[in-house]
């Protein structure tokens, strides 16, 4: 009976869930359906080259709240999608992406975070050349976590996730392995402000990318990074022909993600060629390749290639060329042009951040709000369609629950019942176990006075014997000596009497006195014998072992070996003191 209704309440709690299920989640191709159809109206409001440059570009509040908007909604759909493996760890990858572009960290972090969870949970439904295509992407996102895990100030994190993404692309045959060594160095350099560790991976990084990849603008990345330490510590001589070999590199190389020049890092290696020419005094060649430099400059400024960050490192190496000589007028201009170009790109930036984090809260807000009008309805909603179904449920419910209080009160008293026989059976247990503990130790003490009765019946034979062999020595003594030996043995035998009855008073005031101690010496030690703890007690009081051989009525020696016997059955190793133990106990 009781298994029958088991049965019943597990399958009336399986089938509530469900019930109630089936109405609040959506299907995975209804969330598949509805992320697609965000995704398209954010790529008519917004198209991929407005979304790139985000951070730059003037939108008004209602176009970045609607964004902001569009994109957590479809982050929400995303939950519910299944059987499109790819498509959803693209989608937390682009997530992650955007977020960082935008410079919210920690919402980029969630993103890559579940990016690898739901890989790591349906690695398995990709096919192999989708696993291919993923292995940059993991290395990226691993780099990029531990980017924004820095910036959050969470040191230990980014360290972890470098050193996880090295292990990680050390079997990849590709520039993701040296990248992710330089991306360590970096960290070390901008975060931890440790020059030497940074200066080693960049070091072991540039040794691999120069052997397997020479042509790779990963070269000159590393080339830049091993100067600025240089130029750091001061060590202009050896960042100078870095620089110069960065400058040329840049000249022609292509960009292998843009497949064309890298404009932004052609000007930077010009810039900082000229500022460590001008600082090392090569005025001439520095003049050289500023002129070199002013010509890229101009020519790419009229295609609008010329960021405002490039613009200024090259006003920043004008500026420095110009005060080196002398030209003050020229130098004043530029660097009021410098504090123009810096303030303004400041202030953009800051004036962007702020307005995307006052819009992140709002959104955060009414996303709060939104999802709580949409719980309310679906409730009110579902309560109204199911009110038939919740009726037959609270009905079956009702008798189920009626039917399960009979048991359990049936069974309860039956518990009862059993719980007070067994309570009485183990009382009848523990007093006949405390009888035989008490039989036990009443046996210990009965061995304990045995043992010591036979010990005082020795020393009482001993002290005979002696006694016998004085008065064989006054029958064969002379008649003067005999009546002086008569009278040193009457001594002896008034001394033992005497001996005998203050020895047994001082032991009778020693056990009282030391009643505590015995007990717990007893407790710890409970095959010691009466003369044994008596021998403790004198120990602990700090009487001399010619004092305790006297108050024991034995010799040196028979004290030496009592103390030994003593020591074994206190489980002494040969380097404890026995005094110290027993005074400290």
């Amino acid at each position: 009976m009781l298994k029958y209704y088991t049965s019943f309440l597990f399958v009336f709690i399986i089938a509530i869930p469900q019930l109630w299920s089936q109405n609040t989640m959506p299907t995975s191709e209804t969330a598949f359906r509805q992320y697609e159809q965000i995704s398209d109206s954010m790529a008519i409001a917004f198209p991929d080259n407005a979304i790139r440059t985000f951070r730059r570009a003037s939108f008004s509040d209602a176009e970045m709240q609607k964004y902001l908007s569009l994109h957590f909604k479809r982050l929400d759909v995303l939950n519910h999608i299944e059987g499109h493996t790819k498509f959803v760890l693209d989608s937390y990858l682009h997530s992650g992406n955007w977020f960082r572009e935008v410079g919210f960290p920690k919402e980029s972090i969630k993103s890559y975070l579940d990016f690898f969870r739901y890989y790591e949970t349906h690695e398995n439904e990709l096919t192999s050349i989708e696993r291919e295509g993923f292995l940059e992407m993991r290395s990226y996102a691993r780099s990029i976590l531990a980017e924004s895990y820095a910036k959050l100030g969470l040191l230990d994190s980014a360290a972890l996730q470098h050193k996880t993404n090295i292990a990680f692309s050390k079997n990849l045959n590709y520039i993701y392995h040296p990248s992710s060594i330089n991306n360590y160095g970096l960290f070390f350099y901008w975060h931890k402000k440790d020059l030497d560790s940074a200066m080693y991976f960049f070091k072991r990084a540039y040794a691999l990318t120069q052997a397997k990849f020479p042509k790779h603008t990963l070269n000159g990345s590393i080339r830049d990074n091993i100067a600025d330490i240089y130029t750091e510590q001061q060590s202009y001589d050896d960042a100078l022909p870095l620089y110069e070999k960065n400058f040329k590199f840049f000249k022609t190389a292509i960009n292998e993600k843009t497949l064309a020049k890298d404009i932004p890092r052609l000007i930077s290696a010009g810039a900082q060629l000229v500022s460590t020419q001008t600082r090392l005094n090569q005025i001439n060649a520095a003049q050289q390749n500023f002129k070199a430099l002013e010509a890229i400059v101009d020519f790419n400024e009229t295609k609008a290639n010329v960021t405002t960050s490039s613009k200024l490192e090259f006003l920043k190496a004008k500026e420095l060329l110009l005060r080196t000589q002398n030209n003050i007028s020229e130098a004043y201009d530029t660097a009021r042009l410098i504090t123009h170009v810096s303030d303004s790109l400041q202030e953009i930036s800051n004036y962007a951040d702020k307005k995307w984090q006052e819009e992140l809260n709002d959104i955060t807000i009414d996303k709060i709000e939104l999802n709580f009008k949409i719980d309310r309805i679906q409730k009110e909603n579902m309560i109204k369609s199911q009110r038939t179904k919740l009726w037959f449920i609270g009905l079956l419910s009702s008798i189920f629950i009626i039917l399960l209080v009979a048991l359990i009160i049936s069974r309860r008293q039956h518990l009862t019942n059993a719980k007070n026989k067994q309570l009485l059976a183990e009382q009848k247990l523990e007093n006949s176990a405390l009888k035989v503990e008490q039989l036990n130790s009443e046996i210990k003490s009965k061995e304990r006075d045995l043992s010591d009765f036979a010990i005082k019946l020795t020393q009482d034979q001993d002290w005979a014997k002696s006694l016998a062999e004085q008065l064989e020595v006054i029958k064969q003594a002379s008649s003067a000596d005999r009546a002086v030996l008569i009278n040193e043995l009457d001594t002896a035998i008034s001394n033992k009497i005497s001996v005998d009855g203050d020895t047994q008073e001082f032991f009778e005031r020693l056990d009282k006195l030391s009643d505590t101690f015995y007990s717990e010496l007893t407790k710890r030690y409970p095959n010691l014998s009466k003369n044994e703890i008596r021998l403790c007690s004198l120990i602990r009081l700090k009487i001399e072992s010619r004092s305790i051989a006297t108050l024991q009525n034995i010799t040196l020696a028979s004290l030496n070996t009592s103390r030994y016997r003593l020591r074994k059955k206190l489980n002494l190793s040969e380097d404890t003191d026995l005094d110290f133990f027993i005074q400290n106990l």
